[in-house]
């Protein structure tokens, strides 16, 4: 990348920073970073040309078009970092640039105690989640931390698994010696190829996963993940955009009915009840840490109502029980090792 630029030479200077989870340049003379949930105005000022030039290399390094007839980027800097960069003139003045940093630091639950507001009893129950294959979304407004705590996750994965994994940016990064990583996006250089999520979904159906793994769900592919958790892909995982379990839940629902097939409403709720285990909620607490705010199960129906209840919840500055036992705490004993008088304690 052309270190000269002074765009590039800012980026990989706040790189280095600690604590900063956000960068965006809204103009030349106005360049934000967000540190712990606030944004802080920096007192640099670039040009239109850096901007520009930036953007430019930036979709030819990530492979796409950036251009009038293209003037959304969605793409990834060398350091895994995402980047959304919209052209002008839909941003007024000059190309406007987001960038969610890559945070470099977090590897796995043992070597990161106390993230997310998690006490080492709760790690182990959250590793025993993924060993019993339950099927998992993790819901969270912008920012709060959905893809780091997936990758959490991700990382408690059985090593003899298949996993393939769907995004519309490459976020998720955990290491997997049977891993397939799949990139939804619509024309790029050298091809018209215009390949959406749910395409990705349908054709993953045929790769033999062991778990389908979507970095978030946004439309009509969440027909075709309940369909794969309710056929045999237990302990797959999605992250929703949503401030709420209970949000979450409605929000699923919207987005089945956007696959287009004209389903009772009824049985909508049905296939999310049956297919989703735990909504796990992510937010930020008074501070603007990131924590894990409520743990909810899903039980399943009664009449035509979604069930759950919840399990943990963040109060008081930590994460407690609730004192309701899961209503899979069998097979989370089984195959997940956890004690059956976990929540009892």
């Amino acid at each position: 990348m052309n270190q000269e630029n002074a765009v590039w030479a800012l980026v990989n200077d706040l790189g280095t920073k600690k604590g900063i989870s956000e960068i965006v340049i809204n103009s030349p003379k106005e360049v934000f970073v967000e540190r712990g949930g606030q944004f802080i105005q920096l007192n640099v000022t670039l040009t239109k040309k850096d901007i520009r030039e930036f953007s430019i290399e930036l979709a030819q390094y990530n492979k796409k078009l950036f251009d009038a007839d293209n003037p959304i980027l969605d793409g990834n800097l060398p350091d895994g970092s995402r980047v959304n960069i919209l052209n002008e003139p839909f941003a007024h003045g000059c190309p406007a640039i987001s960038i969610r940093k890559y945070l470099k630091n977090i590897q796995s639950f043992e070597s990161n105690p106390d993230i997310f507001g998690l006490t080492p009893e709760w790690i182990l129950f959250f590793q025993a989640l993924m060993s019993s294959r339950m099927n998992i979304i993790v819901s969270g407004g912008t920012g709060v931390g959905k893809t780091t705590f997936m990758n959490l996750l991700l990382q408690e994965l059985s090593k003899q698994e298949r996993i393939i994994t769907i995004e519309d940016t490459m976020e998720l990064n955990f290491t997997h010696p049977n891993l397939v990583r799949l990139e939804a996006g619509s024309r790029t250089t050298g091809t018209n190829a215009n390949v959406s999520t749910r395409d990705l979904v349908k054709n993953t159906l045929r790769m033999r996963p062991d778990r389908i793994i979507i970095g978030e769900v946004r439309g009509g592919e969440l027909f075709d993940l309940l369909q794969a958790m309710n056929t045999g892909h237990d302990g797959s995982m999605a992250s929703i955009h949503a401030n709420s379990p209970g949000e979450c839940l409605n929000r699923m629902e919207t987005l089945y009915l956007l696959a287009g097939f004209d389903v009772p409403y009824q049985a909508v709720k049905k296939q999310i009840g049956n297919a989703v285990d735990f909504i796990v909620q992510v937010g930020r607490d008074r501070e603007g840490n990131r924590v894990i705010t409520c743990v909810q199960e899903v039980t399943g129906m009664e009449g035509s109502n979604i069930l759950s209840q919840q399990i943990g919840i963040h109060e008081d500055g930590k994460f407690i029980k609730t004192g309701i036992s899961p209503k899979n705490m069998q097979r989370i004993h089984q195959m997940g090792g956890l004690p059956l008088n976990f929540f009892a304690t």
